[in-house]
């Protein structure tokens, strides 16, 4: 039995779980029949054209966990942001910590998605916004069929949220290879704002397979900043699928620091639905080995004065394969639009790859619009001249990288996290530099 159809019959096991009202059984129903139709994406399609999951679906993967595992801080402190206080919502092999979370309902709603499909009092805005926003393909789709356990996060008008919340996805290794299907749902009203950080940790060597949506929906005035911290083991492969939609004079952006896994793809999608609406997605890349990062990013300006701003990094060494297809869409009626997009790389070896593509697909007139890719390697004057100062090649080379990245990381809002990922850099290019941020 191939996954695509153990995928299936699971998924009749899992309806008869779940109790949830008619509407959603229908979503959920409409949505396996979809994945059952496309199946996986394929490089036959254009978008996956450079990213082939052959590899990834030939383990036997276990869909559904068939017990509760429990971990301790200690053993899994190091993956959190612990130096500063958060909300948590920790999920253990698909399945809620209540030990290691910390949630609240005190004019927030920071809790769990199972309880918002199936508790009453969630149904107004489960109504209004669940599937609300995730296109119909064959991953999203799958994932909604299986949509039970995630973070829910709600987000009343004219709040601040006093402090980051951070979701993070456990895999134990307990089965030989499992597969998990995390869904999230923000809902940020007017002129509410919210930090999240985000990040998927195996904790073994044993294949995992996480294909994760989260819906994202940033009302007028709303300002919503997510980190995305993807450095997992070799064995690990995530499909990250977030789409986000915004309303006018709302600010959202994204941050996507992808470091370690056997394959990632990002799939990140903004749909502004209003005027003087900003979007940010920003990204560092390093990889090594035969590691293989896919960004695919889309930007639909659908009404006028508006912005976005799209800057990508990769440092690619090994055999490592980086993938960045980044689409904007400008409308007819989206006139004064202001878009910008970036994606620089360098290749630090002769057999590491990159294939990028930016696109612009502009219907509009007046509008400032612009996009550009490089692929290089390091440059040898600078590198002489910080050896010629006495800097080891090691280090010079270290500095040059970080530099290359660190415009990335000026944008980034919580210090801890931009300490946190420059260690990782610093970690990930084999030296020891105490940058000073």
């Amino acid at each position: 039995m191939d996954l695509k159809e153990k995928l299936l019959s699971s998924y009749l096991i899992l309806e008869d779980q779940l109790h949830i009202d008619t509407s959603l059984q229908d979503i959920k129903s409409d949505a396996i029949k979809l994945f059952k139709e496309k199946g996986f994406p394929s490089k036959k399609e254009e978008a996956w054209k450079y990213t082939s999951l052959n590899k990834v679906l030939k383990e036997d993967y276990n869909i559904l966990a068939k017990q509760d595992t429990a971990l301790e801080y200690s053993d899994v402190k190091k993956y959190f942001i612990h130096d500063i206080e958060s909300y948590k919502l920790v999920f253990i092999d698909g399945k809620y910590s209540s030990h290691l979370s910390e949630t609240t309902h005190d004019g927030i709603d920071v809790c769990l998605m199972s309880s918002a499909l199936t508790k009453p009092k969630y149904k107004t805005v489960i109504d209004g916004y669940f599937n609300k926003a995730a296109t119909q393909d064959s991953l999203p789709s799958l994932n909604t069929a299986f949509a039970n356990e995630g973070a829910y996060i709600h987000i009343p008008k004219n709040k601040l949220v006093d402090k980051p919340i951070q979701i993070i996805n456990f895999s134990t290794g307990n089965e030989a290879a499992s597969m998990v299907q995390p869904r999230n749902l923000i809902v940020v009203e007017e002129n509410a704002q919210v930090q999240i950080i985000e990040r998927h940790q195996s904790l073994s060597s044993n294949a995992v397979l996480t294909n994760s949506v989260t819906e994202v929906f940033a009302d007028k005035r709303a300002i919503v900043d997510i980190y995305k911290i993807q450095n997992d083991n070799a064995t690990a492969s995530l499909i990250d699928n977030t789409f986000i939609k915004q309303k006018d004079n709302s600010i959202a952006s994204v941050h996507t620091f992808a470091f370690g896994g056997k394959l990632i793809r990002n799939n990140l999608n903004f749909y502004q639905n209003g005027e003087h609406i900003d979007s940010i997605l920003k990204g560092v890349t390093i990889l090594s080995d035969k590691q293989h990062v896919d960004h695919n990013t889309l930007v639909h300006h659908i009404e006028p004065n508006c912005e976005s701003h799209q800057d990508y990094k990769g440092i690619f060494g090994d055999q490592s394969t980086g993938v960045f297809n980044g689409k904007i869409i400008v409308e007819k009626e989206a006139q004064k639009t202001n878009a910008f997009q970036s994606n620089n790389n360098i290749l630090l070896s002769d057999k590491a790859t990159v294939n990028t593509k930016p696109q612009l697909e502009i219907f509009a007139d007046d509008v400032k619009c612009s996009h550009g890719c490089t692929i290089g390697q390091l440059d040898e004057s600078a590198m002489f001249y910080m050896r010629s100062r006495g800097i080891p090649e090691k280090e010079a080379k270290a500095l040059l990288m970080y530099a290359f990245s660190n415009n990335v990381l000026s944008s980034v809002r919580i210090p801890e996290i931009k300490q946190r990922i420059t260690n990782i850099i610093a970690k990930k290019l084999g030296v020891n530099i105490g940058f000073d941020l």
